[in-house]
This record gives C-alpha cells, structure tokens and sequence, in this order.
C-alpha cells in the first residue's frame, strides 16, 4: 500500500545532502551516552533509554561518536527501519550511519528515513543472508525529496504532529493487549494451581513453586508421569516447531524451501501427537507445548510422553504457567543468563501437581473457553494495532513524498 510512491519534491542523492560522519572525540577523559540499535524502536525513530554511560577509552574503537541534531541509520538490517535525531551528543554502534544535516532538515531526514520506500531501496542493496547489511556506497546514491526549507519543516511539524496522535492511540490499545495477557495468564495460573471450586479446602502442597494446592490433590515428580522419548529416523514426518507464545505447531516455510541445517532430517527426534516438547534454551521463558500430531522436531529440543495419570492438555496448561517457567529457570544450566537450558534430568525432578482425570479435563474445558474469548478481543487489538501502523507509514509516505500538501490537512 506504501510501495513504490513517487516524489513530487525536487530530489537530491542522500550524499549531496548530508556528511558522513565518523569522527572519534577527543579527549580520554570524555564520557557519553552509547546508543545502540536495540535503542531505537522500530518504524517510529523513538529513542528507548538505557542510561549507559561509556568511557571513550573502552569503547572508542568500537564506536562512531555523533553529535546532536546528527540523524542515526541502522544499516544492519535495514528493514526494521531504525532512524533517530539525536538528541544528545554520544557514543553509536558502528552498525550505524552517522549522518551530518548538511542541505536538509534533521527532522524531515529522519522521516525520509523511516519512508517505506526509501527503507525497500535500502533493503534491496544488502549484502549477507544471516545478518544483512548496506552500505554508505549504495545508501548515498539513493536519491531523497528535499524541499525548500519551508516546506521541510511544514512536513516535520505535521508528522511529529499527527504521528504523535497515531503513537498515543497505538500505546492505549499496545496497553489493552497486556492487560489482556495478563488476563490470560491469571486464568492459566488460577485453574491449574488451585482448580474451579472457590470454596474447596486448600492445603500446602510442600512444593515452594506450587504454594497452595486443593487439599484433595496430589504432587507427582514429573519422572513418574512422564518418560524421555529420544527416537529418531523417520525422515518422511512433517516438521514441528516450538513457539514461546503458541506452543507446538506445525513449522512453516516459504514455498518449497528447507533450509540446509534441515537437510538430515534422520537426525530429528520424532514427537508423537500428545508428547509434550520443550526447547531446552528457551523452556524458562515458556517454549513447551503439546505435539499436535507426530512429527520431528530440532535434536536440541526435549520429548517427554506421557506414562501416568496427567493428560497431555492439563500437563501443556502447566507447563506455560509463569510460576513454572520461574522453576524451569532455577534448574537450568548456563552460565549466560539468555543461554540457560533444562536438561531432562532437571525436568524430571520437577514436582508438580495432579488432580484427578476428571478434574484435569474439567479445567482443560474452562480454560480453553475463557482463552478463547480473550484471544478473540486480543486479535481485535492486534487488528486495530496493525491498521494504525500502516495508516501511521501511509501518511509518512504520502507527506514526505508531496503527495498531499500539509497546508492543505488539518
């Protein structure tokens, strides 16, 4: 809907506008603020603070320095559309292009540079699968609309204006969304841990995770309810994958791709439908779910199928509850937090709760209808987020690129 839009502004390449920038400050005592790319969200050019100041003597080789009013280009992965005006003077990662307002307004650049089709330009001039990047050889000879000066800062204001409206509505329904996920988790949490019956007798259960448990429920150690299933050789099974966010599902790719690490699928552990699968370096932050039919999964994934009285849907509600993630965390190894992984012999220790069969289904039943209805208003948010980025980049394109005069919109 925003590709391909032309300028009706005179254009000039983004090198006859701006100076590179790559400067180091001088002076070992100086000390800045370092900005990264995980410092600027996304499509927006909003600056995300993490109050890091960085001794130039540690990080100047590492760093391009800016100055305020200098506009920052991320030109690693130059989709994500990563631009700011700085606001102060500091540090920036060297996946940054520095860029020095010379012949244009910093704040109208940095609309041009979150412009969609200035950001496909860009994209299309990457180089390296993995972590793809462009160069200042090919982003300078991009050509940019560059207006008069008057017209610039019209556009600037009108945008910082009327995206700031669009940011707002964007932020109040971002913060139903959470309130909407924390709604989800209390109902998980509440049914799993202490059942559907307000008035049932509680009891401690003895198991510092678990807390409070109905008196008439048991604890098990998972190693009685399940067993480690590490079989391999069915080549033909479809792929499945592990989503923090949707479990175990069917794993997609584009077209009739593989990719090359998939190649030796003899080499993949089959999962049957009802096993319960969980990545290991990701199982503290609730990458588990149930095997919606047989399939293979990554070597470096867990199966664990079910040899006791716990169902494969009351067991895949546990195992995404946040409590149980905290002691998945506990029991991994690592000696880098984002690295830790739960081996089999620390999830099999794990001393969970059982209610009876019946109960167990009962509580499957309610809360897949409660969910339900909260995913029904989530995807109604997710929709309304969705369509106020795109109006959000829409009026970006059609003010940066003179199609629409912003004297002539309210």
């Amino acid at each position: 809907m925003t590709r391909n839009v032309a300028s009706s502004f005179p254009t000039k390449r983004l090198k006859r506008v701006v100076e590179l920038r790559r400067s180091r400050v001088n002076g070992n005592k100086e000390c800045r603020q370092y900005v990264g790319l995980e410092n600027i969200e996304p499509w927006t050019g909003k600056h995300i603070s993490n109050s890091v100041v960085i001794d130039r003597t540690v990080i100047s080789s590492l760093s391009n320095a800016f100055e305020r009013g200098d506009v920052l280009f991320g030109k690693l992965r130059p989709y994500l559309a990563k631009a700011w005006v700085a606001e102060f003077p500091g540090w920036a990662s060297t996946e940054f292009l520095v860029l020095k307002p010379v012949e244009v307004l910093a704040r109208f650049l940095r609309y041009v540079c979150l412009w969609r089709n200035f950001i496909d330009k860009v994209d299309a001039s990457t180089f390296g699968s993995k972590m793809p990047r462009a160069d200042w050889g090919c982003i300078g000879n991009i050509s940019i609309p560059v207006p008069g000066w008057r017209e610039q800062r019209a556009v600037a204001d009108f945008l910082d204006r009327e995206t700031a409206r669009i940011d707002e509505l964007i932020t109040a329904k971002e913060h139903v969304l959470e309130l909407l996920s924390e709604k989800r988790q209390s109902v998980l949490t509440h049914a799993v841990t202490r059942g559907l019956d307000p008035s049932v007798t509680m009891r401690d259960s003895d198991v510092s995770w678990l807390g409070e448990i109905p008196a008439h429920w048991e604890t098990r150690k998972i190693a009685r309810l399940f067993r480690e299933r590490d079989q391999r050789g069915e080549p033909n099974l479809p792929l499945l994958e592990v989503s923090i966010n949707a479990g175990v599902k069917l794993r997609e790719f584009s077209g009739d791709r593989i990719e090359s690490t998939a190649a030796d699928f003899n080499t993949y552990k089959v999962a049957r439908r009802w096993d319960i699968v969980f990545n290991k370096m990701r199982m503290w932050q609730g990458a588990v779910g149930v095997a919606p039919e047989d399939g293979l999964v990554s070597p470096d994934y867990v199966v664990a199928a079910p040899v006791g009285s716990m169902s494969a849907g009351y067991a895949g509600l546990l195992f995404r509850t946040d409590a149980f993630s905290v002691e998945c965390a506990r029991r991994s190894h690592g000696i880098v937090w984002d690295r830790l992984r739960l081996y089999w012999d620390g999830f099999r220790d794990i001393e969970v709760s059982l209610p009876s069969p019946q109960e167990q289904a009962a509580i499957v039943a309610y809360v897949n209808r409660q969910t339900a209805k909260l995913d029904r208003l989530t995807n109604s948010a997710e929709k309304t987020v969705d369509l106020l980025k795109e109006r959000r980049s829409t009026l970006i394109a059609a003010v940066v690129s003179g199609q629409i005069e912003t004297k002539a919109l309210p």
